[in-house]
């Protein structure tokens, strides 16, 4: 008796522990039973989408943009309404989502980079200098997609880039981990002669041809499609960044815009040049949202409807991940033209406050509840410590993620911000944006309030040196709105918030060692200490040492960089930033790196100004005149 029920011991035990092991474990987000195979990823990138641009968001007044696809996709998974992406502009956020390291940190933090410091325009009008920042995320970083990569799965880039100095400069997608890649523009590709010309049609010859449907021909998307249809048999993650809805604003299906300008009340245009009707009343945006729409709703259609080969009798879409979201915010227009409106959010692309961070974000995929609705905060940051912990994939060995894992929440509870743990196991509620650019901004969110940090406020009675708003109310565990609209400034109302959120924003600039834009000497306008700024008087070299003696005229020298490129006079002509030396007797020294060809140096004295030297001239007269920086800097002989 006794040994028989040993056996019986033994065997429930036993049968027990295999349960347990074939079974979901939200605790370690491993996916659920063992005859599951290794989940796929699709990571939908779109370009400039605004938060208010899909119907799913509507919040104050509806969006006359039609996205059904993308309104019934948010069914099937969880929405976020609290989103962001890493920094308000383009390449920045590719960069960090790929790589995982925050633009601040990365000094990755505006779109090109990679030049000399300098105005864009205005020598002696412009205040403001934005500090160098590379042009490129670095080859031999440890993307995504190079980890998957390594872990077998067959990984695959399609549409837009942008992680480089140029679109096509090198590192490209199959130098940072993807098999397969393809960059065709498809639909995006401008008309011409303008855009109230060159509309798609039903001819056989036409490399648009309207479909069945009457959406013309986008080829970035029968690109997405391919690489699933061919490589589903392998555990697969698709990068698909869609050129839409990024500028050029126009729609080659002409049904699409005289259907949005009845819609509108308005009349067709007759001027192709410019839009400027203001709110979400362009007929061309409004087409190329739905067309977004359209597109991307084939690629959720095939993953509903196509069986599994690894997982037979089951679709693509039970063992899929899809993630949906946009690289920042909307892009509300240029001169010229209003592309849409982000209200109730204040600004948009380029600018840190919410207009130009907030965006849309869906989750989907195995083990996730459907139909839920989030107000968890969570940056496209998080995407890349999410996607390891949701396949069972191990972070590298000494790689740093700024984001956090959201796989528990995802499983578990997504309207729970408690299971989102910061580095120390704590709640996360903090979240900051740095962008010395344009808007010259940095931000910093702590659970409710939003703190802003302006750099151009100095003789510039527009700005101040610091925004505080408070978003939400929390304080009874629902995220009630209280001014997502960033128009109640309270940072001389609570001041001793203020002032602790902007040291914690310091402490973690400081950390990530993070550039700031310095004051330009040569503004002509009234500005304290503009006379005191130091003077390069000389340079010399020897044995692959620069030497310069400098001049101080009543400010102190604080911080000199060497910047310096290996390319000097190539098409992608790439700079790159050095600490140099400050040494006694008002001597700068630097190393130069190998390879040199051409250099500068700047220095920043005690009260911010930036010195170049040899002075470089305006990114606009640059493009003006086709030169490049290595012919007015020094040469590396």
């Amino acid at each position: 008796m006794k040994t028989h029920y040993k056996n019986q011991l033994t065997l429930f035990l036993l049968s027990a522990l295999l349960f347990s092991c074939n079974t979901q474990k939200v605790a370690n987000n491993k996916t659920q039973s063992t005859d599951r195979p290794e989940p796929n990823v699709v990571l939908l990138l779109t370009d400039d989408l605004g938060w208010q641009d899909l119907k799913v968001y509507d919040i104050d007044e509806p969006s006359p943009y039609e996205t059904p696809n993308i309104d019934a996709f948010a069914k099937e998974g969880v929405q976020f309404w609290q989103a962001y992406s890493p920094a308000p502009t383009c390449a920045p956020s590719r960069c960090a989502i790929m790589s995982g390291n925050h633009p601040a940190r990365a000094q990755k933090t505006h779109v090109v980079g990679g030049g000399p410091p300098t105005v864009y325009a205005g020598k002696n009008s412009q205040r403001i200098i934005e500090p160098w920042y590379s042009g490129r995320m670095p080859e031999n970083e440890m993307t995504l997609a190079r980890v998957l990569q390594q872990k077998g799965y067959t990984t695959g880039h399609a549409g837009k880039w942008h992680m480089a100095i140029n679109h096509f400069a090198y590192p490209q997608p199959e130098d940072q981990g993807f098999n397969v890649t393809t960059h065709d523009r498809g639909v995006t590709s401008p008309q011409k002669p303008h855009r109230l010309t060159d509309f798609a049609t039903n001819k056989a010859s036409d490399p648009y041809r309207l479909d069945e449907k009457g959406f013309p021909f986008h080829l970035n998307n029968e690109n997405a499609l391919k690489f699933l249809k061919e490589n589903k048999q392998d555990p697969f993650f698709l990068y698909y960044a869609t050129f839409l809805v990024h500028a050029p604003i126009h729609t080659r299906s002409k049904a699409l815009l005289e259907k949005y300008c009845e819609k509108l009340g308005l009349e067709y245009p007759t001027d192709p040049s410019h839009w400027d009707v203001k709110g979400q009343n362009n007929p061309y945006y409004a087409a190329m949202v739905e067309m977004l729409d359209y597109y991307v709703g084939q690629v959720f259609d095939y993953l509903e409807t196509t069986d599994d080969p690894r997982w037979p009798g089951h679709k693509l879409s039970e063992n899929t991940y899809v993630i949906f979201t946009s690289d920042n915010g909307g892009m509300e227009g240029h001169p010229g033209e209003v592309f849409t409106d982000n209200y109730p959010l204040d600004k948009g692309k380029i600018n840190a406050k919410e207009g130009g961070t907030r965006v849309p974000l869906i989750i989907s995929g195995p083990g996730i509840k459907k139909g839920i609705q989030s107000d968890v905060v969570v940056n496209g940051l998080d995407f890349y410590p999410t996607i390891l912990s949701l396949l069972n994939v191990e972070k590298p060995e000494n790689k740093h993620l700024d984001g956090d894992d959201l796989s528990t929440l995802l499983l578990k509870d997504p309207t729970d911000s408690k299971l989102v743990l910061d580095k120390e196991g704590n709640e996360r509620n903090t979240m900051m944006w740095h962008f010395p650019h344009s808007s010259y901004q940095s931000t910093l969110r702590v659970g409710d309030y939003k703190i802003i940090r302006n750099y151009d406020y100095k003789n510039n009675p527009k700005t101040q040196e610091f925004e505080l708003y408070r978003l939400y109310d929390t304080s009874n565990g629902i995220a009630e709105r209280v001014d997502i609209e960033e128009a109640n400034n309270l940072a001389k109302v609570d001041t001793k918030r203020t002032k602790e959120m902007n040291d914690k924003l310091t402490s973690i600039l400081t950390e990530m060692k993070a550039s700031y834009p310095s004051y330009n000497p040569f503004y002509l306008k009234k500005m304290e200490h503009k006379e005191t700024v130091p003077t390069v008087i000389s340079e010399s070299k020897k044995k692959g040492k620069a030497t310069f003696k400098y001049k101080e005229n009543g400010a102190k020298v604080v911080k000199a960089n060497l910047i310096y490129t290996t390319n000097g006079g190539h098409k992608y002509e790439e700079w790159f930033k050095a600490d140099a030396k400050i040494e006694e007797d008002f001597t700068i020294t630097a190393v130069l790196p190998k390879g040199t060809t051409h250099y500068l140096i700047n220095l920043i004295d005690e009260h911010n100004f930036l010195v170049s030297y040899p002075e470089m001239p305006t990114k606009k007269s640059l493009k003006t005149e086709k030169k490049q920086y290595s012919k007015y800097a020094l040469k590396n002989n």
